[in-house]
């Protein structure tokens, strides 16, 4: 029997534009949620996303830009990640809806330690490679200025070990990207009483934005007391009760005064129940932030704070951080004045 071999099929092209479109000032970049240059079989979306290998337009008078690339002998600019297009005159980027965190000297991050050396910490920022904290960055017991010895080699585990969470500021980078870290501040260093939230940072889309401050205190209401946010630009946030420091001074020369073994120490303090509902509270707030696509940042954690709660007070019977549901949906209509 005769095989019959027959020629490949084409690919099913996507729809074709019509001729009204030709004359759009966006050049047929589907910026606002049109479907010409989408396929069929794609439903319409509120922020329309294109994946990688996609074609974001063919006309010339677009360049391209990040998340984006021009295949030889070709003018079509096509997707290199999964996001949302952005326009910027006319350079066309792809914004990424998740990437990894770059770090930039001067960054205030928070990160996990996640490997001990001989002379240095690793630690988990949320970066492609993993972030180096040496031994001579970091402020040792009593505040004694000098140069690190064998000694404290062999005593690095009680400064940090696997698993530990600590603030940190980037200071310099290595061509691999990798990022170097230092403690030398009484506001950095290892982190207690608190909870952990990883979120989106400045690498992809929404989260934690760079802003003028990163870290600050809530007073917060219900007699929850005063807590402490850190939001690391990296994505990882903390929330902790405020611990006072003795004293009261942070400065250089009364340094070996207040830094002294304790804070190293892995042991939480007492913390109680009306602090822990408004920690709760304050994460419930940034965690709806995130799941709407808005920034976080320290004015935008504040007015959703208040709004929480607002709406906590205004439903009579037992107080609650909960805020999924028509709870959630009451915050958000506060937060955009509606």
């Amino acid at each position: 029997m005769a095989i019959t071999i027959l020629a490949p099929a084409p690919t099913v092209p996507y729809q074709t534009r019509n001729d009204a479109d030709d004359d759009d000032e966006n050049g047929g970049v589907d910026l606002e949620g049109d479907s010409d240059m989408r396929p069929s079989k794609r439903a319409r979306r509120g922020k329309d996303i294109v994946t990688p290998g996609e074609t974001v337009t063919d006309d010339p008078q677009w360049m391209r830009g990040h998340g984006t690339y021009i295949a030889p002998s070709s003018t079509e600019i096509i997707a290199t990640v999964a996001g949302t297009v952005q326009k910027t005159n006319k350079l066309l980027s792809v914004r990424p809806l998740r990437a990894r965190y770059t770090p930039e000297i001067g960054d205030l991050v928070v990160g996990r330690i996640i490997e001990v050396q001989s002379k240095r910490w690793r630690v988990d920022v949320g970066a492609p490679v993993l972030a180096g904290l040496p031994l001579s960055a970091i402020n040792l017991p009593g505040g004694i200025l000098r140069k690190r010895t064998e000694t404290d080699e062999l005593q690095i585990r009680t400064f940090f070990s696997e698993g530990d969470l600590l603030v940190a500021e980037v200071q310099s980078l290595y061509q691999d990207g990798s990022a170097s870290l230092h403690t030398r501040s009484l506001k950095y260093g290892k982190l207690r009483n608190g909870v952990f939230i990883s979120v989106s940072g400045t690498g992809g889309g929404g989260g934690v934005v760079r802003a003028r401050r990163q870290v600050w205190t809530i007073d917060t209401d219900h007699g929850g007391g005063k807590v402490d946010v850190i939001l690391g630009v990296n994505g990882y946030i903390w929330i902790s009760k405020h611990v006072e420091v003795a004293g009261g001074d942070t400065a250089i020369t009364r340094i070996e005064e207040n830094v002294s073994s304790t804070i190293y120490s892995s042991q939480n303090d007492e913390i109680p129940a009306e602090t822990r509902r408004e920690i709760a509270r304050i994460r419930g707030v940034i965690t709806l932030l995130v799941e709407e696509g808005l920034r976080v940042d320290e004015d935008m954690v504040m007015r959703g704070y208040e709004a929480a709660v607002m709406v906590d007070d205004e439903n009579p019977g037992e107080s609650t951080t909960y805020l999924g549901g028509d709870m959630g949906k009451r915050v958000l209509e506060m937060l955009s004045g509606t």
